[in-house]
């Protein structure tokens, strides 16, 4: 069956996944609780002294910079149905806006017009990702932080662009990463405002709670260990698959300091190449990937940047077998199998069938770096799926 006949049905599709989707989740939540009831203390400085001690493997304290508090408090003072909600809704408006997103790029570089009904589709499909149920289950930020990060990075205003990485920065770190793509396009200006975007949320987070502001910014800045398990197999960044091959927390030693520069190598040959060709979808993607292999935790659901990439490799027609891989990766569970047979969360050593299959996000990401300049050259439009 053609795809154009399935789009037909793209809005039916999309109702049935949510409604099974609505059937089967696991609606606790466990990180919105977090954020929920922790945020609050940032009005007396308490953000990082009280911990949320309902869970049976560690107490769960607030890890975000206290402007994220500052953003967390309207949800704050809805009452705790209400606000899951309210969350579910907000982070599955963002999963449709992640998908439209990338694929009004694809169709814009294809000079296709752009398809809703195939936004609808994807959306349907990608909400049985494991990236995206886990941070739906979790109540996790990364759906909101993911798509107004994305629809930021391509924004065509230069002030728009950097003050929405910065902010997006403020509220948890790991968009940061965002200002190398300012850069490597020489977005000077939007690099320039997005510094400046996250030196507000500084500002504003020690104008509301300075001994919160100062004790994160100077004191548990880093602190990979705080935030939870570096060993554990849902840490997919090169630091937990390279811990867990070799029975201890490498740290920043040598193994990854020699992991990082590979990445650091492929990255720069893939964005070359992205530039060149003039792929602003492949130059985020990218960079994002990147960001995600280098930084010191990179849960599972954190790899939510696979959808735009399958994308990508589906209808730009770069790689259908690269493609099928990642869908595999992120339909099969794998991660959440590999979670239920580790002994403990805390324990580091596996052997070694289990620790191999602990490199499948960090591993598929560094074959799609290593194939990315292949995949990158001139393919003539006629042959392109249209978009």
């Amino acid at each position: 069956m053609s795809e154009q006949r399935v789009l037909r049905f793209a809005p039916l599709v999309l109702c049935l996944s949510l409604g099974i989707y609505a059937a089967t989740a696991n609606w606790g939540m466990i990180d919105l609780k977090v954020y929920w009831s922790l945020a609050p203390n940032v009005l007396t400085d308490e953000l990082y002294s009280i911990d949320m001690p309902f869970t049976a493997d560690f107490p769960l304290p607030f890890t975000y910079p206290p402007f994220a508090a500052l953003v967390f408090l309207p949800l704050s003072a809805l009452p705790w149905l209400a606000a899951k909600i309210v969350w579910q809704v907000l982070s599955l408006v963002c999963l449709w806006w992640l998908v439209r997103t990338a694929l009004k790029l694809l169709a814009d570089k294809a000079e296709q017009p752009y398809d809703g009904r195939r936004a609808l589709l994807w959306t349907a499909i990608a909400l049985w990702f494991e990236p995206v149920r886990k941070t739906l289950d979790f109540g996790q930020i990364n759906l909101v932080l993911i798509a107004g990060t994305f629809a930021a990075m391509v924004a065509t205003r230069q002030a728009v662009a950097g003050l929405g990485v910065g902010v997006a920065a403020g509220m948890k770190l790991t968009p940061a990463i965002s200002g190398l793509y300012f850069l490597v396009t020489r977005r000077w200006k939007a690099a320039l405002w997005s510094v400046a975007g996250f030196a507000i949320t500084v500002a504003l987070g020690f104008l509301v709670s300075a001994a919160d502001s100062w004790r994160y910014w100077f004191e548990l800045l880093g602190a990979a260990d705080r935030v939870g398990p570096v060993g554990s197999v849902i840490n997919q960044s090169l630091r937990g698959a390279l811990s867990r091959s070799l029975g201890h927390d490498v740290e920043m030693t040598w193994p990854w300091l020699l992991a990082a520069a590979v990445s650091v190598v492929l990255t720069g040959f893939a964005l070359r190449a992205a530039v060149k060709a003039g792929d602003t979808l492949a130059a985020v993607i990218i960079v994002q990937v990147f960001g995600l292999l280098v930084s010191p935790i990179s849960w599972s659901h954190h790899w939510l940047w696979v959808i735009p990439l399958v994308l990508w490799l589906i209808y730009a027609r770069r790689n259908l077998w690269l493609a099928g891989a990642w869908v595999v990766a992120v339909l099969s569970d794998v991660i959440t199998i590999l979670i239920n047979l580790q002994p403990s969360i805390w324990e580091i050593p596996r052997p070694w069938p289990l620790a191999a299959l602990g490199w499948v996000y960090p591993a598929l990401a560094l074959l799609t770096l290593a194939l990315t300049p292949k995949l990158l050259d001139p393919i003539p439009k006629a042959e392109r799926v249209a978009t």
